[in-house]
């Protein structure tokens, strides 16, 4: 194992850090391990890294024997990692992909997701990961460890009052998030402003009483205006309701129309745990069919 510092070094040697891809590298061997050991990688999995950079995840998650698919946007870490790990590449372990991982192709056989990404990608790869998780084409991902922001993570997991938003609420529909270690900025070089912190991703297996799309509708329109009473947010008709079967303007309004009075519509959405999420959009589809 040459060890993080060895290779991030090597990296920068060769080129300067792209701070419009938000590189900052990990340096601390303990800490990349923990990621590999969160998401329980051994040698049966297919493992997708997302942005590997100058390798220091890569090398801890090829020694577990799995197979490695890794997408790196940045042209330069890809010829560094083609070095690196040729022999990996060649043996046919590791796939890299040169790339954006938020718009190739990944593979429908994947296990796990362990990366850590760019702070400006987490909310977007939480959405492709959750259409992935959808996808009845696909293998199901059984974890997801990612380093993100500290204060993300935070409202992922709606960690504190003031962190419950749309976020943590849609999320909940598909996985169970949980907010693990603390990455103090002196860890990665060159060094961000703020903290990091690891979460581990499961799906969610619980059923619920109606659609989740429509649940998610319902939260969106919610927080869209999230000083506002959900009296008047959800007046207003959501511009992809049609894309919900059996859903269109119409019944939204009649649905609406027969719970204006209900004192739940009352309430701001930061107020409404993700229970009355569900009970709300239940008795919602049980409204509102065209006559």
């Amino acid at each position: 194992m040459r060890g993080a510092r060895w290779l991030v070094d090597s990296l920068r040697a060769k080129q300067e850090v792209d701070k419009s891809l938000g590189q900052h590298y990990l340096i601390s061997d303990e800490l990349i391990s923990r990621a590999v050991e969160l998401a329980e990688v051994n040698s049966e999995d297919h493992v997708l890294e997302i942005g590997p950079g100058p390798g220091v995840l890569t090398e801890v998650l090829l020694d577990t024997g799995c197979k490695l698919t890794a997408i790196e946007i940045d042209e330069g870490a890809v010829e560094h990692l083609s070095g690196i790990f040729a022999a990996e590449i060649k043996s046919g372990q590791l796939n890299l992909i040169s790339g954006d991982a938020l718009i190739s192709a990944w593979p429908k056989d994947l296990s796990k997701v362990v990366a850590n990404i760019p702070y400006q990608i987490s909310s977007p790869l939480i959405e492709l990961l959750t259409r992935n998780l959808r996808n009845p084409h696909t293998e199901e991902i059984s974890d997801v460890v990612v380093l993100v922001q500290e204060e993300f993570a935070e409202r992922l997991v709606m960690e504190y009052e003031s962190d419950v938003g749309s976020l943590g609420m849609t999320a909940l529909l598909d996985w169970n998030s949980e907010i693990k270690d603390k990455v103090a900025p002196h860890h990665f070089s060159p060094n961000p402003k703020v903290h990091s912190r690891y979460i581990h991703m499961t799906p969610q297996k619980e059923e619920f009483p109606c659609d989740k799309r429509l649940v998610r509708l319902l939260i969106h329109a919610g927080f869209a205006e999230r000083r506002k009473k959900l009296r008047s947010t959800l007046k207003r008709v959501p511009k992809r309701l049609n894309r919900l079967p059996e859903w269109h303007a119409v019944r939204w309004k009649a649905a609406y129309s027969a719970f204006i009075e209900d004192e739940r519509m009352d309430a701001r959405p930061e107020e409404f745990e993700f229970d009355d999420w569900l009970e709300l959009a239940s008795d919602f589809a049980s409204f509102g069919e065209e006559e």
